[in-house]
């Protein structure tokens, strides 16, 4: 299973929702592979990662991005890299 983890704002601002979005649209392409949970950033999970900017995302505990709002592909592309270790 692979886990995607996006950190945001709370309230979530419109690029944090975006973010979750567009995962849950990836996820959905990987139907029970792929498990999507969203956290504040400013939250222990979050210092877990050291997460400072929003948006974020964190799959399978390594930072993908952050500060930034990543395109589909490039989440897919994080997402096959992952399935291929």
């Amino acid at each position: 299973m692979i886990k995607i983890k996006i950190f945001g704002s709370t309230p979530p601002c419109a690029r944090c929702k975006e973010l979750e979005r567009r995962a849950m649209n990836v996820a959905g392409k990987y139907p029970d592979q792929i498990e999507v949970t969203k956290f504040d950033a400013f939250s222990v999970e979050g210092d877990k990662y050291g997460i400072m900017l929003t948006p974020a995302m964190v799959i399978n505990d390594k930072v993908i991005s952050a500060g930034k709002l990543i395109s589909e592909e490039e989440i897919e592309k994080a997402i096959r890299k992952e399935r291929e270790v």
